[in-house]
């Protein structure tokens, strides 16, 4: 029985993948290096996919007429040589248990499963014939940028934040969107959300098929905790730092205030540390600091001061 060309399988292959999920295999731009009948044609020169999900990378190859195609042996897929031979990846204990190829005629396809960050790099393909000096790599290949999500936080308003679920290589097509708040499943399809100012929820984003590879939270400011050093009686002259921190994401901002009966009080210092390089007595009192993100902003307890004269 004849084995249909694997240009016809390849497309036929896209359309089922979509179906079934986040897979990637990319039918675009055909680049083409051909000397004296040897070529490979790679069917995409970049392609991005999304960590935890399963790329398929197409290559159709050519040799002289004097070859049969019985005469082609071992044909497979590299990212690194040793000892200035490419190292076959069904070998390369990095991708154990991942990788397969679907090999018909003159075309061979490169699937990758559980695509882990680090499977970034660029793929190429080669052959060799019955003849031990007859051998054919492509290059350069194809570039795969395997990404994790990121949500962007940007403030619209007072009342408002504006939420984006960001990959850093542009995805194929245009992925289905899933938003999270608290580990629970927002019914939305789109790349951003609005949620407002000030609430003490989380948030996190994923695109469909990959539910389980969501991006990191983001939230408000927790409570945030003041510490004072050193912890022992606080002696006029001496050196005193106050620190304020707060679980957050994005990072806290952070400022220092003195209670002073003041409805708008003046900040003292924008700095996580409050440093007193030789405190007096007058600096006896009630402090408190504030950490705010793009999410929303909360407001410490108060950390008590008793300069003690000498």
């Amino acid at each position: 029985m004849e084995i249909p060309d694997l240009w016809e399988r390849g497309a036929a292959m896209s359309s089922t993948a979509a179906a079934a999920g986040f897979v990637v295999f990319l039918l675009s731009v055909r680049v083409i290096q051909s000397q004296d009948g040897w070529g490979v044609t790679y069917t995409a020169t970049e392609v991005c996919a999304v960590k935890g999900s399963t790329v398929e990378i197409f290559c159709r190859y050519t040799f002289p007429s004097r070859i049969q195609l019985r005469d082609v042996k071992k044909p497979f897929w590299f990212t690194k040589e040793k000892d200035g031979e490419p190292v076959d990846l069904t070998t390369d204990s990095e991708y154990s248990g991942r990788v397969k190829y679907r090999c018909y005629r003159k075309g061979c396809t490169l699937i990758i499963t559980d695509l882990r960050e680090s499977d970034s790099a660029e793929y190429k393909f080669r052959f060799t014939t019955n003849q031990p000096d007859e051998k054919y790599t492509r290059s350069p290949g194809v570039t795969v940028s395997v990404t994790g999500l990121q949500v962007e936080v940007s403030r619209d308003d007072s009342t408002w934040s504006y939420l984006t679920c960001l990959s850093s290589c542009v995805l194929p097509e245009r992925p289905y969107y899933f938003w999270y708040m608290n580990g629970q499943k927002i019914n939305t399809a789109y790349s951003s959300l609005y949620v407002h100012y000030g609430s003490a929820d989380s948030y996190s984003c994923a695109v469909r098929g990959h539910e389980d590879q969501r991006s990191p939270s983001v939230y408000a400011p927790k409570l945030p905790s003041v510490s004072v050093s050193p912890s022992a009686e606080i002696v006029e002259g001496s050196s005193v730092t106050l620190t304020c921190s707060s679980d957050a994401n994005p990072a806290a901002s952070y400022t220092w205030y003195k209670e002073d009966g003041n409805p708008d009080p003046r900040p003292l210092s924008e700095e996580p540390q409050l440093v007193f390089s030789s405190i007096q007595s007058s600096d006896s009192g009630q402090y408190y600091c504030r950490a705010e993100n793009q999410l929303g902003t909360k407001r410490s307890e108060f950390i008590s001061i008793d300069v003690k004269c000498e």
